[in-house]
């Protein structure tokens, strides 16, 4: 009898114990067919952190700042020449997207020069601990970060790629795209033809900017149709002020690469 009851205190300390973030994505992780092994390895990671500096960086997004002093964090001469010559580096990958998609190349050149300033940056956190720390801290977000959890852990289980190893956005984004999860995986595109979707290959991440603002409303028939252009990017980010440096990036590189 004592054993028993031994037994069940243990069973019981066990239980209690398993991490509450791991609990919340368990059963939907493995609906997606990701196995239970690969899910206890990632989730007894010694790397796992509650990074505190996520919750100070939600609490004052950049997007909520005016206009002027968000435009003056993106739409700069130096990331203007950065893209410049990023654009004669990379001219003949971003034209065949373009006529891929229909996308303008000017659009999805400033895209990736807001989101990561051209590759230079990708990121602080790994984009495990990012949605860790919003599951576990952040009430409000936990329904969508756990959707989030499930999406990463699905595509790296599906690749075969740690999921500790990816550093991204406080948000979760990632890539030099900074696709969050769910997106990466609805709307990521093979643009080299290696049969794999790479966040940090640019042709790849071309062929994703390009097939997510079609996807997402952008006007391949016309493309001076200034209102659906500003929705595809808007889907990007949810943000005007977002939007609005985007194009006006975008119009100073195509003026700055023609101006010869």
């Amino acid at each position: 009898m004592g054993r028993l009851i031994a037994l069940f205190i243990f069973c019981f300390l066990w239980a209690g114990s398993e991490d509450s973030v791991l609990i919340a994505v368990k059963s939907g992780a493995i609906k997606k067919g990701i196995s239970e092994s690969f899910l206890n390895e990632t989730f007894s990671h010694d790397g796992i952190t509650i990074q505190n500096k996520i919750l100070d960086r939600f609490a004052k997004p950049y997007e909520k700042r005016s206009w002027t002093d968000y435009r003056k964090l993106f739409v700069t001469d130096s990331r203007i020449q950065k893209g410049t010559e990023f654009y004669a580096q990379n001219k003949k990958s971003l034209n065949t997207v373009s006529l891929q998609f229909g996308v303008n190349p000017f659009l999805i050149l400033s895209i990736v020069g807001v989101e990561s300033n051209y590759g230079q940056h990708r990121g602080q956190f790994t984009v495990f601990n990012a949605l860790y720390t919003q599951i576990a801290k952040m009430p409000r977000r936990k329904k969508w970060a756990t959707k989030e959890m499930i999406a990463y852990l699905e595509y790296c289980y599906s690749d075969s790629i740690s999921p500790h190893s990816i550093k991204g956005s406080y948000a979760g984004a990632f890539g030099y795209g900074q696709f969050i999860p769910s997106s990466f995986n609805a709307f990521a595109a093979d643009g080299n033809g290696d049969g794999v979707r790479q966040p940090y290959e640019w042709a790849d991440v071309f062929a994703s900017v390009g097939n997510y603002l079609v996807k997402n409303g952008y006007p391949v028939s016309n493309q001076s149709d200034e209102k659906q252009v500003y929705q595809s990017v808007y889907a990007y980010n949810h943000a005007d002020n977002y939007v609005k440096a985007v194009l006006a990036l975008r119009d100073e590189l195509k003026q700055n690469v023609f101006k010869d």
